[in-house]
């Protein structure tokens, strides 16, 4: 039974590891693809988001490349400026991002402004991209840093290209300004959770844009932050989970490079919002295997239960059938030994008798027979009392059982105060030799009897003798060791006779 039940307990921890562990293994698998899934629609806005900031970036490009051409070529004089500023007025509605566009001369004048014509003639030489074209020969754009507009105090961005004068000399600086706002407006309208973030840098790790909006953040540089020095700087695109220096949230970021451009766009999405709908279904999941398993455990206990009953109903009926084993051999004890005694009762001297005669008969042995009878045993009970009497078959008994000393022999309680005893393969002298013991041993250890001539209690035996060739009946057997009692106690009581 106790196997069994180690077996029922390997068996439910079998199940219960295996749906541990598969449920387990379900949901790191899940949520490595949500990760997937999440990476992947990142790329996916970062590559439209930087589509985006590129077409505007060169859109503006253009814009500024036909402005230069045309003062290259035309000049920059006041009549020049003007069919500049109109072509500039029929050009700013194609371009809602437009915040304006400044024409300034080689020494910082302001030569043109489409959104601050009051402004004409203010000098900005100490802004940085008019100093970068001022210093660097090269043609190509430059997008400035965001700057706040001294026309409505907005944040712009600004792209800028240089004009030379006929000989190839720094002439002035055309500036476009983008509206930071417009950038805004659009990563607004991409759901990216109220922890998410779309940001747009420079690659030296310089802010241009960021949503959700923060002013302390414009212009900030991120070239010391982790996720910049471990992935921006030698990875065009790809993915990475950081916690933001900026709120302490932690996120998984999307980024990518603009191949023409030293632009880098950024999706970020809040980590606990992007995977709640995994941990949901986590939960769900550990929910749905915890109350098998306890369903399980609940059938398994149930079944343990039901088997440590049986097991106890198997012991109760092992002890109860050994009890009545031991109260059938008690019964059988009983049915075959004197109560009072303990010796063999008549019915088993009867049946052991009757084997031995037989057996005797067979093999051709001796086979002695002796009887035993206290005397003057009613004066005993007569001078004692009846519970002193049976104190008194008690203790003769007991002296006697001393006397026979072989396994074979079986001393009986024939009757009353008679007792029998037989003995296999003995002759009469083997007999009669058992008899003197027992003749002494009750003198040795006397039972006081003050009404006995002997003063003590004393036995009388008679004693048969027959081989197996010569055994007649039992009942022969047991006449003659009779009669020889009955000379035994007739001439003086207290010896042997053999019949």
């Amino acid at each position: 039974m106790k196997r069994d039940i180690n077996l029922v307990v390997l068996l439910l921890s079998v199940i219960f590891f295996s749906l541990a562990s598969l449920t387990l293994w379900k949901v790191m698998a899940s949520r490595e693809h949500a990760l997937e899934e999440i990476n992947t629609h990142g790329l996916n806005l970062s590559q439209a988001l930087s589509t985006y900031s590129e077409g505007i970036v060169r859109q503006s490009s253009l814009l500024l490349l036909g402005l230069v051409e045309r003062l290259e070529t035309e000049g920059s004089g006041p009549r020049q400026i003007e069919r500049l500023s109109q072509l500039v007025s029929r050009q700013q509605p194609l371009m809602p991002q437009l915040s304006g566009v400044t024409v300034y001369s080689k020494d910082g004048l302001w030569l043109m402004s489409s959104n601050q014509p009051s402004q004409t003639g203010a000098n900005s030489s100490d802004l940085v991209y008019f100093i970068h074209h001022r210093d660097n020969p090269s043609r190509e754009p430059f997008v400035g840093l965001p700057i706040r507009s001294s026309a409505n105090q907005e944040w712009v961005i600004t792209i800028s290209r240089r004009f030379d004068d006929a000989a190839g000399q720094f002439a002035g600086v055309v500036a476009v300004t983008l509206g930071v706002e417009n950038f805004l407006r659009l990563f607004g309208q991409i759901d990216v959770g109220s922890d998410g973030a779309i940001g747009l840098f420079y690659t030296d790790g310089s802010m241009l844009v960021r949503y959700p909006f923060r002013e302390q953040d414009m212009g900030r540089n991120f070239s010391n932050s982790p996720i910049y020095a471990k992935y921006l700087v030698d990875r065009s695109v790809g993915t990475a989970s950081y916690t933001s220096s900026l709120d302490g949230v932690e996120r998984l970021y999307a980024y990518r490079k603009s191949d023409k451009l030293p632009l880098v766009t950024t999706v970020a999405l809040g980590k606990r919002e992007a995977l709640a709908a995994w941990q949901f279904e986590a939960k769900l999941s550990v929910l749905l295997v915890c109350g098998l398993l306890l369903l399980t455990g609940g059938i398994g206990w149930l079944l343990i239960r039901a088997m440590l009953r049986r097991s106890l109903v198997e012991d109760e009926l092992r002890v109860a059938q050994q009890q009545l084993l031991d109260s059938n051999e008690q019964l059988e004890r009983l049915a075959m030994h004197d109560a009072l005694t303990g010796l063999a009762n008549r019915r088993n001297f009867d049946d052991t008798l009757t084997q031995e005669a037989s057996r005797a008969r067979r093999s051709g042995n001796a086979l002695s027979l002796m009887m035993i009878d206290i005397d003057h045993f009613k004066r005993y009970n007569d001078s004692y009392g009846h519970l002193a009497g049976d104190d008194c078959l008690q203790q003769v008994a007991s002296r006697l059982s001393a006397c026979m000393r072989r396994p074979p022999d079986l001393l009986a309680r024939y009757g009353g105060e008679e007792f029998a005893a037989i003995l296999p393969d003995a002759d009469s002298a083997g007999a009669a030799t058992v008899a003197r013991t027992i003749l002494e041993y009750l003198g040795n250890e006397p039972i006081i009897h003050r009404d006995s001539p002997f003063a003590q209690v004393t036995v009388s035996i008679g004693i048969a003798y027959a081989s197996g060739s010569d055994l007649e009946t039992v009942q022969v057997l047991i006449a003659r060791a009779d009669q020889a009692l009955y000379i035994a106690k007739n001439t003086g009581r207290n010896r042997l006779h053999i019949a």
